[in-house]
């Protein structure tokens, strides 16, 4: 059993140096940081139990709740690591043996091998873990009405760890640990010798306890999942390119190739997109030609400036932006593009920006989200040359006009449009 022990020790150790060795290596041929955490602290409280050696007449009770242990862990990579800890035991006489009083105090360097993610948990669960955990280190056993001074000795270690996740920052652990001594002079009560002082002394250790993770990427090392995380960015991928093949504005473009997803429907399109507008005035030509055709003067050959101001009012120049977001569309940028050239080219007029939510979330959140949507919008266009003076924030909150079941419905009223004057 001692021999056992002491094999699997060694063995933990061996592997968790060729990690380090293999952590080292692949950091030299790859510039992507680790998408994880690799440091926590372990605290752990529970029974120890002496199985030997005792002197004669001496015994603990069958569980004694004495035991705590402190560790740092350290991991290489999701399947290996090393740990070094802490532990403290307290041995006192059960009810009908003569009365002791000992303490057993040991630091111990340890290898860890993350039996989860070797035998692939993360298929079936999220949330347990299993560590395996095994090395050497120096032990100290004192006794307050024993033997005089101290006893100081090796310790090979080995032990099973069950993880229960409770978040991403803690996790709820069960362990078990067996303990052999080396070179053990004094019996664990302290009353006595040991036989040999080779490896007589054996001690159990159960507990339970709390990892605390450290660090600031969503998951540590204990939990992280190559495989996992390779299925959910082909599922973002395989996501942004259905979203992408959707043609919100209708004309023929999918949105993953539309500089203009929200043209206005029926007016003619490039390749990108993008409305036709030969003159480069803001106005795509064939809407252009309808308010000629409709509102210019007999002989006039440009929409006026009473024109553009009608389609501005009237809602057909707006900025989109994102689900809960109150950055601009890169798309939706010529909206704002079109408000700067009315301005500049009409001085002596000024403009609301009203800013819109969809109803998602609450009334309050979506009113000051309105807000910080029309305060971009202003600043891109004091940016752009506009005086912020001419330029009024409006957070008018929920738009309800639309079905907030629907998606695509929700998509266009996350925006910004425009009141001149």
């Amino acid at each position: 059993m001692k021999k056992k022990l002491a094999s699997v020790s060694l063995l933990l150790l061996s592997m968790a140096a060729g990690a380090q060795s293999m952590a080292t290596s692949s950091a030299q041929t790859t510039i992507e940081k680790n998408p994880y955490d690799k440091w926590s602290i372990e605290l752990n409280g529970g029974l120890n139990k002496p199985t030997r050696t005792m002197t004669e007449g001496y015994s603990t009770a069958t569980v004694s709740p004495f035991h705590a242990d402190l560790g740092v862990r350290y991991m290489f990579n999701p399947k290996f690591g090393l740990k070094l800890d802490f532990g403290y035991d307290q041995f006192q006489e059960r009810n009908d043996t003569a009365p002791f009083d000992s303490k057993y105090l040991r630091t111990s360097l340890q290898g860890v091998v993350n039996i989860g993610r070797a035998l692939n948990f993360e298929t079936w669960t999220n949330t347990i873990g299993l560590l395996a955990h095994g090395g050497f280190g120096v032990s100290q056993l004192s006794a307050d009405n024993g033997f005089d001074g101290k006893d100081y000795m090796a310790h090979g270690i080995v032990g099973l760890t069950g993880q229960i996740r409770l978040s991403n920052t803690i996790a709820l652990t069960g362990d078990l640990t067996g303990i052999v001594n080396g070179r053990q002079n004094h019996n664990f009560d302290g009353m006595g010798q040991t036989t040999s002082g080779s490896f007589d002394g054996v001690l159990l250790n159960a507990s339970v306890g709390l990892t605390f993770y450290l660090g600031k990427k969503e998951k540590h090392a204990d939990w992280y999942s190559e495989d996992n995380d390779r299925l959910n960015k082909l599922e973002d991928r395989v996501n942004t390119i259905e979203t992408g093949l959707i043609d919100t504005d209708k004309d023929g473009v999918a949105d993953l190739y539309d500089l203009e997803p929200n043209t206005v429907s029926g007016v003619a399109v490039n390749t990108k997109g993008q409305s036709i507008d030969t003159n480069q005035n803001g106005v795509p030509d064939e809407l252009e030609s309808y308010l000629d055709k409709t509102y210019s003067k007999k002989g006039s050959e440009t929409a006026t400036n009473n024109t553009v101001e009608e389609l501005i009012n009237g809602g057909y120049v707006n900025v989109y932006f994102d689900f809960n977001s109150s950055k601009p569309t890169n798309a939706s940028l010529s909206g704002v593009d079109f408000l700067v050239k009315y301005l500049k080219n009409n001085p002596g007029k000024s403009a609301d920006i009203i800013g819109y939510s969809d109803e998602i979330g609450s009334s309050s959140y979506n009113t000051e989200l309105s807000r910080k949507r029309a305060e971009a919008v202003k600043k891109v266009a004091t940016n752009a040359g506009i005086d912020a003076s001419r330029l009024n924030v409006i957070a008018n909150g929920e738009d309800t006009s639309v079905n907030k079941n629907s998606k695509e419905a929700r998509q266009i009223v996350r925006r910004v449009t425009f009141q001149v004057k």
